[in-house]
């Protein structure tokens, strides 16, 4: 019995259909949904999420954001929702390499909010390069 998932940007609704499972990353950890799962909200913090659709996987990398569970629908509002084909793994390179040195230049204690921008960049752009990567070996 399968339920509904939808995965929605600020810039788009990403995906929308009936899936078997999904398992998220959440901030206590990997999170697994099936259906009629317990209703829960829960914080989604940067990472890989892979839903299973008729026995095929599909990998995206997600930024931060919320989940909803109901019984029979599962609802990401994240910041950033992407496949690994869609993922420039030179250009993510660059960005990590840029927010560690802006990070770096920022003293202890100085900018805090800039400080919190790069790490979240870093978290983003690192789990993008793990799609991609994890994509490359298969």
């Amino acid at each position: 019995m399968p339920f509904q998932l939808e995965i929605v940007t600020p810039e788009a609704r990403i995906f929308s259909d009936e899936v078997d499972a999904v398992v998220l990353p959440g901030t206590e950890g990997e999170m697994g949904v099936l259906p009629s799962h317990s209703s829960l909200v829960t914080a989604l913090k940067p990472g890989e999420l892979v839903y299973t659709k008729s026995g095929k996987s599909t990998h995206l990398a997600v930024g931060e954001g919320l989940v909803e569970v109901t019984g029979t629908h599962t609802r990401v509002l994240t910041d950033m929702a992407i496949g690994a084909d869609a993922i420039d793994e030179k250009a993510v390179e660059e960005a990590i390499a840029r927010a560690k040195q802006d990070l770096a230049d920022i003293k202890e204690g100085d900018r805090p909010d800039e400080a919190a921008a790069f790490r979240a960049l870093i978290e983003r752009s690192t789990a993008q390069l793990h799609i991609k990567r994890k994509r490359h070996t298969l």
